[in-house]
């Protein structure tokens, strides 16, 4: 007696049911994001790249914490272009501005 096996799935396809299940879809969503948002920066800002993060989204506006004050300069600098970038990535969103703020010591 031999037993079936189901079809093997990758964990990020089983993550948004977890979630949600969870009542973690939000939580979800904003990791997503801030990734991606990561990525971008990366791309786009490598001199800010791991001083500058994605930290929440309010309404239309993506708030991003910056190390230092040069940090969130560039980041203002390059807000049209990182949003731009985000508003036509897979998994992106359309916002309208990007706030900074500064990180918490």
């Amino acid at each position: 007696m031999t037993r079936q096996r189901r079809p093997m799935r990758r964990i990020g396809d089983l993550l948004p049911d977890a979630a949600r299940a969870l009542g973690l879809e939000e939580e979800l969503r904003l990791a997503r994001l801030t990734s991606l948002f990561g990525s971008i920066l990366a791309e786009r800002a490598p001199a800010v790249s791991g001083s500058a993060r994605l930290v929440r989204v309010s309404g239309e506006a993506l708030i991003v914490e910056a190390d230092h004050p040069l940090a969130a300069q560039e980041v203002r600098i390059r807000s049209e272009e990182l949003l731009e970038a985000l508003a036509v990535a897979p998994g992106g969103v359309r916002a309208r501005e990007i706030r900074t703020i500064a990180a918490r010591t």
